[in-house]
């Protein structure tokens, strides 16, 4: 009697891979993609030449100030910009319901989620680093008209870097997760710009609870990573770091809830 062959079942690697691969497609064929990076790049580097150019043409005589601080005010705007790369990763797909098809094709719908926030984030962390580089040394060039600039051989100075660089992909997790769980644009990006931008609030708190509060938020942790002199009221950089993780990871967890738990 002949029997059916039982098709075999592809390895784990290799399923990983297709659907790296299917979500890599996907992300780069949304023409919004290359919008996204050029405000990014554009609000990125702009925003930082155009504060530094104000502080290097300052009145000879005022106090040195941090000379990261320029490099880490346009980054905030590119880092909106890639929470909503991370946010059209999925919300994209449900408004058009491609994501039935997504889901039909890989039934583990964590695995979609894993698949989508490793290359957006991985997009947004190669993004972030160029910027991050790039701002750096554009804003330190306009710094050394009055000896005022760092150089990136200094101690602490290349962590900080590649810190910036880091907030952005931490936003393109943070926009992944709430654009599996909200599923929808406008709302994810309310959300997101809830979440960065919002905390500022905080500022007309009286001390210390503007740093007792704001050391949870991530506009706060942000800027203790990425500045010169961190605030002592704060966590300290490497605390501040975790910070961020744990946001993006609570997200991203309560989405892997999320998107198990409901239709599609």
């Amino acid at each position: 009697m002949i029997t059916a062959a039982t098709p075999a079942v592809p390895r784990l690697a290799v399923r990983a891979r297709d659907v790296l691969g299917c979500e890599w497609i996907k992300l780069r064929s949304i023409r919004s993609t290359y919008l996204i990076i050029l405000i990014a790049a554009v609000t990125a580097l702009g925003l930082s030449s155009l504060i530094a150019d104000m502080k290097a043409i300052a009145a000879p005589g005022r106090p040195p100030g941090d000379s990261m601080l320029p490099t880490f005010l346009g980054m905030p705007y590119a880092a909106l910009a890639t929470g909503l790369l991370g946010v059209l990763a999925f919300s994209s797909e449900h408004g058009t319901g491609q994501v039935r098809t997504t889901f039909a094709a890989v039934p583990r719908r964590r695995a979609v989620l894993a698949a989508k926030a490793a290359v957006a984030g991985a997009l947004a962390l190669a993004l972030g680093e160029a910027l991050a580089f790039a701002s750096f040394f554009l804003v330190q060039a306009l710094l050394a008209r009055r000896h005022d600039g760092l150089s990136l051989t200094q101690p602490g100075v290349p962590g900080k870097v590649l810190a910036e660089g880091a907030i952005l992909c931490v936003c393109a997790l943070l926009g992944v997760g709430l654009g599996a769980i909200i599923r929808h644009t406008a709302g994810s990006i309310a959300a997101l710009f809830g979440l960065i931008a919002l905390p500022a609030i905080l500022l007309t708190l009286p001390a210390p609870w503007t740093d007792r509060i704001g050391r949870f938020t991530l506009l706060f942790a942000a800027l203790q990573v990425a500045v010169q002199h961190p605030r002592p009221g704060l966590f300290s950089p490497a605390l501040s770091m975790l910070v961020l993780l744990a946001w993006a990871a609570a997200v991203l967890a309560t989405a892997a809830v999320a998107i198990t738990r409901r239709d599609a």
